[in-house]
């Protein structure tokens, strides 16, 4: 019955090129019954050696190591020994932009070390650490689609719209994703038309200051004009604000009816900052709920969930991303489970469903 028990655990491969990052890492991983850390790794080639011997569920891939680095490693192992890899970086800007893009090439999902390379404050993040690597187990590993087709493929460059001159009210469309979602995202912003006749605001857990670093990933593949938001900044069609880390994105009406951005600490007893329904909540306020557009994409958790039941609701249009795709089929589920998601769908097929929502009577 033990090992019974025992062959159910998470497998977990440590590659770290620090031996005490390693031991801490194993502390606290081994710490939790369901997890089982089978081997570490000094470098990326080790790492990948150990991959394809082990076969664990989940590697935890430090970004800086000798020999090879950990993005090459992320994409051998991903190529020869497919498992879900949560990327363990720096708070630093540098470390934002590697981890962005460990995020797009496969990668389910990262940890920041909140001091440097070595970080003995990582302890504190125990609690994260673990339910990552939980969450990374169950999670759908996804390989990145060749350039080719990612340029060339069918749902590019998607449809034009023509503006329609009837519409003064802004329509407002809000995206909420955590877990997986810079791969996700790439599947739907870029598809969407430079003259889409609404706002978008993008909500994505993440923290502070890997946001902007996002933001600009996205307005380099992305027809519309992808920011990071600021606050007074203008909510305007063909305009998409994604939610600065540490800060709730709300919006505000002005004299006149305009809207814009403002960011806010409040509320603080929220798990996520930003929060996807704080965001929702605040958009609903201000907007005629016929125009706005709910989209929840994968996550971990319920955030969002209870907003896209009231959008739909007081009739707006809401959309949950399908479990075939979803990397964490968590918060797409949950709104689907409280009869928030008017639309289920693939990734591949949200942009169409954003234009048909805000193209909608």
């Amino acid at each position: 019955m033990g090992g019974a028990w025992k062959s159910q655990r998470i497998r977990v491969l440590i590659a770290d090129d620090s031996a005490l990052m390693r031991r801490i890492l194993k502390e606290m991983l081994s710490s939790d019954p369901q997890i089982e850390v089978v081997d570490t790794a000094r470098d990326g080639e080790e790492a990948v050696v150990k991959s394809l011997e082990q076969r664990p569920d989940v590697v935890t891939m430090d970004v800086n190591m000798p020999k090879m680095d950990g993005l090459t490693a992320l994409q051998h192992i991903l190529l020869k020994a497919p498992c879900a890899v949560v990327m363990v970086s720096s708070l630093t800007q540098e470390g934002a932009l590697t981890t962005l893009e460990a995020l797009e090439l496969g990668a389910v999902d990262f940890v920041a070390k909140p001091d440097g390379t070595v970080s003995l404050g990582i302890r504190h993040l125990r609690e994260e650490i673990i339910a990552k690597v939980k969450a990374a187990a169950r999670a759908r590993v996804r390989l990145r689609r060749p350039e080719k087709e990612r340029i060339l493929g069918p749902r590019l460059p998607g449809p034009r719209l023509k503006p329609d001159p009837g519409q003064h009210s802004l329509k407002v469309v809000v995206i909420g994703v955590s877990t997986g979602g810079p791969r996700t995202l790439m599947d739907i912003l870029p598809c969407l038309p430079q003259d889409l006749p609404a706002a978008v605001l993008v909500v994505q857990h993440m923290p502070q200051n890997f946001t902007a670093s996002f933001a600009q990933r996205l307005n380099q593949s992305c027809r519309m004009a992808v920011k990071e938001a600021a606050d007074g900044d203008e909510l305007a069609p063909g305009k998409v604000l994604v939610a600065k880390g540490g800060y709730h994105l709300k919006v505000e009406k002005k004299p006149g009816g305009v809207l814009v951005a403002r960011l806010s600490r409040q509320p603080a007893d929220v798990l996520y900052m930003p929060s996807v329904n704080v965001t929702m909540q605040s958009v609903l306020e201000k907007v005629q709920p016929r125009n706005v557009v709910g989209v929840l994409l994968t996550g971990m958790g319920d955030d969002g969930a209870d907003m896209m039941v009231e959008i739909r609701r007081q009739g707006g249009y809401t959309i949950a991303e399908a479990k075939e795709t979803a990397v964490v089929w968590g918060m797409p589920r949950e709104a689907y489970l409280r009869g928030g998601a008017e639309v289920v769908a693939p990734s591949y097929l949200i942009a169409e469903q954003i234009i048909k929502g805000v193209k909608r009577d």
